[in-house]
């Protein structure tokens, strides 16, 4: 028989957990702007490549991360990467100066790099095929909960205990997510007496090689579209929420730091519901293209009235723009869906670290150049040591984002449409 639902879904959880994880320490610099750049004494274009050196690794990781699943099983996979990820965070939280500091943020980003492949592997080996997208969606919220987590909670921890004590306590409980996938997670339902999903894998011998799995991957037209189609709709939120948001609320509309990291994890909030109802939606209608392209329109849209509004918005308004623009935002998981069912089941974990590179390269380049905008647009201001920047200097550098946005909608649209059916 299947494995039973509940036990199915907790294999799923586990590596779902490594996935908050490492949302939490994706963003977490979002809160710490001014500790971070008075610390090691930096200005916007620094900040910003501190936090891009989790993006750095964690990009160049995917493709070997989708290649590493396919060939060594997922359990493996996120182990090793969770053991990784624990030492990092114990750098970082340790680091007497900026090398060894962005040293430990690049080892964070390229372990915890394996979570959303690894994951997803296992979604599919444990889970019924038509739970894909929503297991991608439900994936998505478990990082979104950890992006609300390094919002007004750890604001307030870094508060209370400081920044390196709580980054201490993240590497002891990356260190227990390391323990517990290993005890507890199989790569297959068969190796705990159930029935599997997917079909048998050849024997080790008779395996394609690694790159010959890429290649084959590359062949397809929706693998490059699924590339570019999240980049700008993950790159927005991610450079806004996870980084750039807190200190343009506080400059711009002069929001506390507190507040502007409620907003900040609102948006992550609506994120983190968008994906689960797109994701279920995609699965129900069996049409992943529409839903796709609607949502990164509806980003487009949304992004542009924050960005382009000649005066700061009201309050309540700008918490309702940045609600709508995080529930839309959500349409990038049913990009997953979309990798995993164009190429043949062997690949897909493979396919997924290509669509999942695509994901994380737009934040990756967005959060240095609008911190190198930032610094070229900078009149001189200082507060507590560090360096402030006003709305004409955000304006500049935000204005990025729309044209990512832009590539992102056109690249949806033209995606071929999968019926929610796999390739042969």
């Amino acid at each position: 028989m299947y494995p039973p639902a509940h036990v199915a879904w907790s294999v799923w959880a586990l590596g779902a957990a490594l996935y908050l994880a490492g949302f939490f320490q994706r963003v977490a610099p979002a809160v710490m702007t001014q500790e971070l750049m008075a610390e090691f004494a930096i200005a916007a274009a620094g900040l910003g490549n501190l936090s891009a050196f989790y993006f750095y690794s964690y990009v160049a990781m995917q493709i070997p991360t989708g290649l590493m699943v396919d060939r060594f099983g997922a359990r493996r996979v996120l182990s090793g990467g969770a053991a990784i990820a624990a030492l990092g965070s114990l750098l970082f939280a340790l680091a007497p100066d900026l090398a060894l500091a962005n040293l430990g943020r690049f080892l964070i980003g390229g372990s915890v790099g394996v979570a959303w492949v690894g994951t997803l592997k296992l979604a599919g080996h444990w889970l019924p095929p038509q739970r894909f997208a929503l297991a991608s969606g439900l994936s998505l919220a478990a990082g979104m909960a950890g992006a609300v987590s390094a919002g007004v909670p750890l604001h307030w921890a870094v508060g209370e205990f400081g920044w390196r004590p709580v980054m201490l306590f993240g590497a002891l409980a990356i260190a227990l997510v390391c323990t517990a996938i290993w005890w507890l997670v199989r790569d297959d339902p068969s190796e705990r007496g159930y029935r599997g999903y997917v079909l048998a894998q050849p024997l080790a011998g008779e395996r394609p090689s690694l790159w010959r799995g890429l290649a084959e991957v590359l062949r397809y037209r929706n693998s490059w579209l699924v590339f570019l189609a999240p980049q700008g709709v993950t790159g927005a939120t991610l450079s806004f929420g996870g980084l750039w948001g807190v200190p343009y609320l506080v400059s711009v509309y002069g929001f506390s730091t507190q507040r502007a990291a409620f907003y900040c994890s609102a948006l992550m909030l609506a994120w983190a519901l968008g994906g689960p109802v797109f994701g279920a939606m995609s699965d129900r209608l069996r049409e992943r293209k529409p839903l796709y392209a609607l949502g990164a329109f509806s980003a487009l849209a949304l992004w542009s009235i924050v960005i382009l509004a000649p005066r700061p918005l009201g309050p309540n308004v700008l918490l309702a723009l940045l609600l709508a623009v995080g529930f839309s935002s959500g349409c990038m998981v049913i990009g997953f869906a979309f990798a995993k069912e164009s190429v043949p089941a062997r690949y897909t974990g493979t396919a997924t670290g290509v669509a999942n590179m695509g994901s994380m390269a737009g934040a990756m380049l967005q959060q240095p150049l609008i911190g190198w905008i930032l610094d070229l647009n900078w009149n001189g201001a200082l507060v507590a040591g560090a360096r402030a920047y006003d709305a004409p200097a955000f304006a500049a550098g935000f204005k990025l984002v729309l044209v990512w946005l832009a590539v992102s909608f056109a690249a949806a649209l033209a995606t071929r449409e999968t019926h929610a059916r796999q390739c042969p």
